[in-house]
C-alpha cells in the first residue's frame, strides 16, 4: 500500500506541474498577430475536369 500511495502522489504532482504550466503559458505568453498570405497554385490537377 506505501508504494501505490507513493506512485499516486508522484502522479498527481507531476498533473499539477503540468497544469501549472500550461495555465502560465496561457497567461502570461501573448501571441502575435500577423497577416499572413499563402498563394495557391492551380494546376493542371485541378483545372481538369473529371470524367
Amino acid at each position: 500500500m506505501p508504494t501505490l500511495f507513493r506512485f499516486l502522489t508522484t502522479l498527481g504532482i507531476v498533473v499539477v506541474l503540468a497544469y501549472a504550466a500550461m495555465f502560465a503559458l496561457a497567461t502570461f505568453v501573448k501571441p502575435r498577430q500577423t497577416e499572413m498570405i499563402v498563394d495557391v497554385p492551380i494546376g493542371d490537377r485541378i483545372a481538369k475536369p473529371s470524367p
